[in-house]
């Protein structure tokens, strides 16, 4: 009996039962692609907001020392320690290497450009353009075309193991080159194969590979510093505790979470003689994004939900008082309050559970939407997601219809039967 009244209700208004249903399946559907997006598109968010470029920076630890006697500097007046290139492989050893997008080792070098009676002295920076590297068994490729994507060059890049060179365009214009055109560089004839634009110093500079600039140097094997671009976590508190002070427990949880702070101490300790920061102006920024983007699409779920709630709410309430005839006929038969509500909560979860089913579907088909529109990229649906799912549509299903469940309970069955709420 009780399950023919709860088909008889689906029956006899399928029009206020269907409103209410796409109220749910609505407000369900907005849930799950938010949810569906939040916790699968982290990393890709990140790896957009990598245009930013690097994140860390790391430089020989000398270069932290301040020796001072009686207020007097005695730090050598020199361009300071070096870094070794034949340890950079073992950034791909750490703990969070997955996370390392990629790194950038930097060597400038002073040298001078032009003929012997009118020559400029020019920085030349060394680095990686695209380099094949490898660590154990795994071959990967770095360098600035990864950590530095705002570098547009017109012409061509250089390889890493040529002496090749790229001009900074305000340099290539003061000289008066264009790719293809050779400069008298160190006692050769350097060919330049593109103009290279940064808006930034760069723009006044010759870029050429590592090799080259360490040539100039005299000093094999020397890198001035590293530009590292890792992804990473926002800070929290946790974030900014002093690993030192923590204990073992904490210090795990620390080491095994992705801060930039943590990944700057592994880097350190892949690196020997090297000192880590995070570039804040990025870090921060890049935190500050993802925040307020996770933010976003919890408001954007919340309402969506409220929204889908109040819709039920009024549904529910309208099919009650159509119904208070019936409500009235079954207290009058003995029917107590518990049965009356057992009634309408079970209408409510039938129609949580097809609205929670088919917005679920919709969520998935929206989220996967807004992947390839936005991210350029797939969204994973997780399996455990249609659970929670439908105990949301269940939740918000129960609290749109508790006021006029409530209401229906109180009904006196005199006043029902006849007619009178």
């Amino acid at each position: 009996m009780f399950v023919r009244m709860v088909y008889e209700s689906f029956r006899r208004q399928k029009r206020r039962k269907l409103l209410a249903g796409i109220a749910v399946t609505l407000g369900v559907t907005v849930a799950t692609a938010m949810i569906a997006v939040a916790t699968d598109i982290g990393d890709k968010i990140n790896r957009e907001l990598r245009s930013y470029g690097a994140n860390l920076l790391v430089t020989p630890q000398e270069d932290t020392l301040d020796v001072e006697i009686g207020g007097v500097s005695l730090k050598p007046p020199s361009d300071g320690a070096f870094l070794n290139e034949a340890e950079l492989p073992k950034i791909k050893g750490m703990f969070w290497r997955n996370n390392i997008v990629g790194f950038a080792p930097m060597l400038p070098a002073n040298v001078n450009v032009g003929t012997a009676n009118d020559s400029k002295p020019v920085t030349l920076l060394g680095t990686y353009f695209s380099k094949q590297l490898r660590f154990g068994k795994e071959d990967f490729v770095t360098g600035v075309r990864i950590t530095h994507p705002w570098w547009k060059v017109q012409g061509a890049w250089p390889d890493d193991n040529s002496n090749d060179i790229l001009l900074g365009e305000r340099l290539a214009a003061k000289l008066d080159l264009k790719p293809g055109d050779h400069l008298h560089l160190v006692g050769r004839e350097r060919r330049v194969t593109g103009i290279l634009s940064t808006g930034s110093s760069e723009d006044e500079n010759i870029v050429a590979p590592l090799a080259l600039a360490q040539e100039i140097l005299g000093r094999p094997g020397a890198v001035r510093r590293i530009y590292v671009s890792a992804l990473t976590k926002p800070e929290d508190a946790l974030a900014r505790r002093d690993p030192k002070s923590m204990g073992p427990e904490l210090f795990d949880r620390w080491y095994c979470s992705p801060y930039a702070q943590s990944i700057a101490y592994q880097l350190q300790e892949a690196i020997p003689h090297s000192h880590v920061e995070p570039i804040r102006q990025v870090a921060q920024n890049e935190g500050t994004v993802l925040l307020r983007i996770k933010g976003l699409m919890l408001l954007v779920t919340l309402a969506a939900l409220l929204a889908s709630a109040l819709a039920v709410s009024a549904a529910m309430a309208t099919a009650i008082f159509e119904r208070r005839g019936e409500v009235g006929l079954m207290k009058a038969l003995g029917a107590g309050n518990t049965a009356v509500a057992a009634l309408f909560f079970a209408e409510a979860m039938l129609l949580a559970l097809l609205g929670g089913a088919v917005g679920f579907a919709g969520g998935t088909l929206l989220a996967r939407q807004i992947g390839r529109s936005i991210f350029d990229s797939q969204i994973t649906i997780q399996p455990v997601l249609f659970p929670v799912i439908l105990a949301i549509a269940v939740f918000v299903t129960f609290a749109g219809s508790a006021a006029a469940i409530r209401r229906a309970v109180r009904f006196d069955p005199v006043f029902a039967l006849r007619g009178e709420a």
